[in-house]
């Protein structure tokens, strides 16, 4: 009786050790903690989000550079989807609402190129940083308002590890007259 209590004591605190954290296996053996209860690719799609092959950089750069744990995204500019870009500056050739629906299109191509840098968004861990540049006039005051297409929608995509440090600043003009690019900083699993 004394040897059965003990084993179901032993069962009950492996059992309790082990609640609360889903892990995988991946092929090296090595277990990964699952980091959502959801498949981050299929909210993506139901957000009506399509994650494309990333343009190639057209000059001298990359779109991602990976160092351990971190992937540094290049800026992105916002893509249409019948081509070309969003372009003009906030506040005199666009809205605020413009300029926010523009950087939701960032978003979609930084996904995309993230994407491509890692091959399984669920592996996001983090969005740590991200830098917002908006193509204003001087007087200009409502970079955040433009950004925040940008920063809900990795908020909508990732919950709370969306949730990122942030500066939107405004810019006297951007590449190709864009209306916003947006680079970010993002931590994964190994």
């Amino acid at each position: 009786m004394k040897n059965l209590i003990t084993i179901l004591s032993l069962s009950i605190l492996i059992c309790s050790c082990n609640s609360g954290h889903d892990h995988t296996h991946d092929g090296s053996g090595q277990e990964k903690e699952v980091l959502y209860d959801y498949d981050v690719e299929e909210k993506i799609a139901s957000m009506g989000i399509e994650l494309v092959e990333p343009s190639a950089p057209v000059a001298n750069y990359v779109n991602a550079v990976r160092t351990g744990n971190l992937v540094f995204m290049a800026g992105k500019g916002p893509n249409l989807p019948e081509g070309g870009y969003v372009t003009g500056k906030v506040g005199t050739d666009l809205t605020v609402e413009e300029g926010y629906e523009a950087a939701k299109l960032v978003g979609a191509a930084q996904l995309s190129a993230l994407k491509a840098e890692i091959g399984d968004l669920n592996k996001v861990v983090r969005i740590v940083k991200v830098l917002g540049m908006v193509n204003c006039t001087s007087d200009f005051g409502n970079q955040p308002e433009v950004i925040n297409g940008f920063s809900d929608t990795m908020v909508e995509v990732f919950g709370e590890r969306g949730k990122h440090a942030r500066a939107a600043v405004g810019m006297g003009s951007l590449p190709r007259n864009i209306a916003v690019e947006i680079e970010m900083i993002v931590e994964v699993q190994e």
